[in-house]
């Protein structure tokens, strides 16, 4: 039988192309698109009059407001042709790239259409979509999709304060049941314990020892006064309550301290745990941040893993830090665990067949046990080849996705089902579901086609870097590169790193300068990478005389880097700018 991995697929009927080499047939399905939205709205009501009449229409005063549009419409039209061009495979800038096809049409339609997932009493098509495209990415990060929970967000900020809001549910329902049984029966009371008991346990002590949710309420940080309970906590517990941490790695995104100070926890809480040399967390220092919490009686509201870093594309070993927390299981300490894949969920897609193989075992050995957290965020409008804006929020079962509800009286409350009464964001755009669903309906979400895809961008990122080490001997790619993004300093042998970095930062501002290529920089601090940026230094003898390292980044998302016409045409430019803008 023939492996379905092996069958050849054609990745660039997928996109436009850089010159637009798809463009007949693409328009000819815009054009289906629009006149299926007119016919849709000619069919509806037939006996209703013309809101717009055809003498209304052939009016002076109306025929000049048009034109009046037209010429505001092409004057955007040539303000845009200024933009920066990020389909073009000379773009490897940040994470932003060619869209896909199905993404782009599935968006246009949906825009058309109806745009608007607040409910399924105004979106009974996009709710429908929402919940398919969600069990699509559940299955790709290895979730039950009968069982996972989730929906659409504006961006992968938004999905991680889904992750805190419901972290946060969980810890305050915990605490509150831990605290009336103190006060109310006498139990001992130890914050750290009690806050990490897990959703069944609570279940199973609130019906034994008959705890209504009015009691609950009363004893609940979150919907009572906070001081007035952590003071309460703090006397049954016997030592002061400093109330919850969030423990992230050094590589985090920047919107996990914006939650730290969003949720009111304050940024002292906020506890940030090194990375190793590799530029990924250190275990060691993890399970001393747990430690640390428990000792200091704080719970630890989330615990954050990454996959798929914004710097350089790290992936953190999410199978070992699952392993640590499976440990504490046992124990009864139950730490939320959720994984930001806002950028690498899609390198799931190629689990399972021989695409993984561009990965090393560490990180295929890591995304398999994104299964194994109670929550993922993924970003489609990255490497998902999706429009902006569109993120996603994944719980694996409904415990996990529970959170606090609301209501609104002039929403339809019929259809238990609907997400607005439980997600952060009321109104959402539906536009960006239907994008994925349709990507996930013709290219999927695994190894055979859109796995493909992702490998190749891997493939090339590595091809891109041992030309441009063997070709530049200033080159100091950092290592290791875990996905496809290469991140490099401008460095001689033994050369102090503040030498290297002006030049580094001088080289990136010529290519700031210059249309030919758009890259981008990163710049790490020792207090987060110090392990790594002594790693770096080592690789060619450089002194460190200062606290950070500036880096050139180079992201390979552009699905055309996989054509060798158009890599070895732009692999030897690249090489060629470079020399001279280091000569």
């Amino acid at each position: 039988m023939t492996d379905p991995n092996d069958t050849p697929f054609a990745a660039d009927a997928y996109f436009l192309g850089p010159k637009s080499e798809n463009g007949s047939w693409v328009r000819g399905e815009f054009q289906a698109i629009l006149d299926h939205w007119y016919d849709w709205r000619r069919s509806l009501f037939a006996d209703d009059p013309e809101a717009i009449t055809e003498a209304r229409r052939l009016s002076p005063e109306f025929l000049r407001e048009r034109e009046v549009l037209g010429q505001e419409l092409r004057n955007l039209l040539v303000m845009l042709r200024s933009e920066v061009p990020k389909f073009t495979p000379r773009y490897i800038g940040h994470m932003v790239s060619e869209l896909s096809l199905p993404a782009l049409l599935g968006h246009f339609a949906t825009l058309l259409h109806n745009p608007n997932n607040t409910s399924r009493e105004v979106a009974k098509v996009g709710a429908r979509m929402e919940s398919e495209a969600i069990a699509m990415l559940a299955k790709m990060v290895g979730y039950e999709p009968a069982l996972a929970q989730g929906h659409f967000t504006g961006g992968g900020t938004i999905a991680n304060f889904e992750a805190v809001w419901r972290a946060r549910y969980r810890l305050d329902h915990a605490l509150s049941l831990a605290l009336v049984l103190a006060e109310r029966d006498g139990d001992e009371l130890d914050p750290f314990a009690a806050a990490h008991m897990g959703w069944r346990k609570f279940e199973r002590i609130q019906i034994e020892r008959n705890v209504d949710e009015e009691t609950l309420r009363a004893a609940s940080m979150v919907l009572g006064n906070p001081f007035e309970v952590a003071k309460r906590i703090s006397q049954c517990s016997g030592r002061d309550y400093l109330g919850p941490v969030l423990i992230t790695p050094g590589n985090k995104h920047f919107s996990w301290q914006k939650a730290a100070n969003l949720f009111g926890i304050g940024e002292s809480s906020f506890w940030n745990t090194p990375l190793d040399a590799q530029g990924r967390v250190d275990m060691a220092a993890l399970r001393g941040r747990i430690d640390e919490a428990r000792d200091a009686g704080r719970p630890v509201l989330c615990l954050t893993s990454v996959a798929g870093t914004t710097e350089a594309g790290e992936i953190d070993p999410v199978d070992k830090i699952a392993d640590i927390l499976d440990a504490l299981k046992e124990d009864g300490i139950h730490i939320w665990h959720h994984v930001d894949a806002a950028y690498g969920g899609f390198f799931c897609t190629m689990r399972g067949g021989k695409a993984e193989l561009v990965l090393a075992p560490e990180q295929r050995a890591a995304l398999a046990a994104i299964s194994r957290a109670q929550s993922v965020t993924i970003d489609p409008h990255k490497l998902g080849y999706v429009p902006y804006s569109c993120g996603a929020f994944v719980c694996r079962d409904e415990h996990a996705y529970r959170a606090s509800s609301f209501q609104a009286p002039y929403i339809d409350r019929a259809d238990t089902k609907d997400k607005w009464r439980c997600t952060l964001e009321g109104s959402r755009s539906g536009a960006g579901a239907a994008a994925t669903w349709l990507t996930g309906k013709t290219l999927g979400f695994g190894p055979e086609k859109f796995g493909k895809i992702i490998a190749a961008g891997i493939e090339a990122r590595k091809t891109f870097q041992a030309a441009l080490a063997k070709a530049n001997p200033l080159v100091r790619p950092l290592d290791p590169a875990d996905t496809n993004i290469v991140c490099f300093s401008l460095a001689k042998p033994g050369e102090r790193l503040s030498v290297s970095n002006e030049r580094t930062l001088a080289v990136y501002t010529k290519f700031q300068a210059n249309e030919d290529f758009s890259v981008s920089k990163t710049v790490l601090g020792a207090e987060s990478y110090g392990a790594l940026i002594d790693a770096h230094l080592q690789s060619y003898d450089g002194v460190r005389d200062e606290d950070t390292l500036a880096l050139l980044r180079c992201v390979f998302m552009n699905p055309f880097w996989a054509n060798p016409d158009t890599r070895d045409q732009l692999t030897p430019e690249f090489i060629a700018l470079l020399a001279e803008f280091t000569a």
